[in-house]
């Protein structure tokens, strides 16, 4: 393997590592709160603690790198994902595992980090199928992570996931210092403080009516008065960073249809990614007493889950191949067809695992070609040195999308249910409304991206590397 391939090799994996993160609580969810002897609904921040560190982190780290160096900004993302995943280990009430899981989710930078050292260090010729394949390591690092997930909590102490997930992330460190070189790229400048403030006040108060409204009520005080709190500080913050010389997010360069309308397909298609793993699961899992229901068991849920991780691993370099010769906007438009496709076909398709599996492949598909391809649209629009401030901006955007979805298909499920031997459980209704507006959702993102400017592919595109030693896009600095 020569260097470029080691540097993307290095890169995926710490990729996969982190996204593992977002699913490896998952099969322990029945039981948290006899775990952490806690309530239900304070043991579901142990999720919520990590999506709202993960969404403020991520632009954060981004901007950081950019000025500081991104492989030391990536290195400092995953100490504090091991030191995350040590606390956690060492665990067994809820206050240190929400703060475990807190640095957990300040690790989610890594993926934006990784392409914006991609974008400074490969050749053209590879740098649109490793982009693709860092970008799909979303989708393969939670397709992987819950049977993994699931067999070590069945079979061994639960606090060896985390102390798994620490060593992993120990090794992540030790491979990017001996084998990811440091970008010379550099934006030189003072953070912008009041901006990183402004933007984890608004994206707190967003996301946290978007998780809770529904267990605190849609129009309950607090919600609302969190959703009103977001708009204000957001829109107070937009108006900030336009006044900002060295804004954390540059709105001028956001507000180009290229990377505004890139940003709005991955809040739908980050919502349309998510529907599938809210619905696939509960559906193999529920007992067959419900007339849908497969009953099985978790980690035989997690194993029918993990083929469109890996079909996501196999699939990135063909989107690399349609993004070369058509562009990535003919990608992302293929990509969220394919997804609606699949959900749609899906609403037939609940009555076996074979059909489940096959569902399951052909939207992973689809979000493998769309996630692929977005990143790609982003940096052609954008100066070299914001590439990890944009990404990671495109990234948020996702997880934005994701947790809508969540928030969205729980009602749709708290609300369409149905008993069975004395229990409550969601109706076969509430599934197949969910895989709709996922199908609703991808076809929205196929209207989004039919808006964006075509350009060239990306590889096309690149800034050669003679201008970004002159320093035309920004400042080389020695390391």
């Amino acid at each position: 393997m020569d260097r470029a391939g080691r540097v993307v090799a290095v890169l995926a994996f710490c990729g996969v590592v982190v996204a593992l993160m977002q699913t490896l609580v998952v099969p322990l969810l029945p039981n948290l709160p006899r775990m952490l002897d806690t309530s239900p609904a304070d043991a579901s921040w142990v999720v919520t603690a990590t999506l709202l560190s993960g969404a403020v982190c991520t632009p954060v780290m981004g901007r950081l790198g950019d000025m500081f160096g991104k492989r030391r900004i990536l290195v400092v993302s995953l100490g504090l994902m091991v030191a995350g995943s040590v606390l956690c280990a060492l665990s067994d009430s809820l206050l240190p595992m929400v703060g475990g899981r807190l640095l957990q989710g300040a690790s989610f930078g890594v993926i934006p980090l990784g392409i914006s050292i991609m974008r400074d260090e490969l050749p053209p010729a590879k740098l649109g199928s490793s982009i693709a394949l860092m970008s799909a390591t979303l989708g393969i690092g939670g397709a992987i992570g819950l049977p993994v997930a699931a067999l070590i909590a069945q079979n061994a102490d639960w606090h060896m996931m985390f102390w798994a997930a620490g060593a992993i992330g120990a090794l992540d460190i030790v491979l990017v210092l001996l084998l990811v070189p440091e970008s010379p790229i550099r934006l030189p400048g003072r953070f912008d403080f009041a901006g990183a403030g402004g933007l984890s006040v608004g994206l707190v108060a967003l996301l946290l009516a978007i998780t809770k409204g529904a267990g605190w009520g849609w129009g309950s005080a607090v919600t609302l008065g969190l959703l009103g709190l977001a708009v204000v500080v957001l829109l107070g913050w937009g108006w900030l960073e336009l006044r900002t010389a060295q804004p954390l997010v540059d709105l001028r360069v956001s507000a180009r249809p290229q990377v505004l309308f890139t940003n709005l397909a991955s809040v739908v298609v980050g919502f349309a990614m998510f529907a599938q793993s809210l619905v696939f699961p509960q559906v193999l899992m529920n007992p067959e007493s419900t007339g849908y229901g497969l009953g099985k068991s978790m980690v035989v849920a997690g194993l029918c889950m993990a083929p469109s991780g890996i079909v996501m691993m196999l699939v990135s370099p063909l989107s690399a191949r349609l993004s070369a010769a058509y562009g990535p906007k003919v990608s992302l438009l293929v990509g969220t067809l394919v997804i609606a496709i699949g959900y749609a076909c899906s609403v037939f398709m609940l009555d076996a695992i074979w059909k489940i599996v096959a569902m399951a492949v052909l939207s992973a598909i689809g979000v493998a070609l769309a996630y692929a391809a977005m990143p790609s649209l982003i940096m052609q629009a954008v100066p070299i040195g914001e590439t990890g401030s944009a990404t990671g901006l495109n990234t948020l955007m996702r997880s934005i999308g994701t947790s809508t979805s969540s928030a969205v298909i729980g009602v749709v499920v708290a609300n369409l249910t149905m008993r069975s031997g004395g229990r409550e459980f969601p109706s076969r209704d509430a599934f197949t409304t969910s895989l709709w507006l996922g199908c609703g959702a991808a076809v929205l993102g196929l209207c989004v991206a039919l808006f964006i400017p075509g350009r060239k592919p990306v590889e096309a595109t690149r800034i050669p590397a003679q201008k970004r030693a002159e320093g035309t896009e920004a400042v080389p600095t020695a390391t």
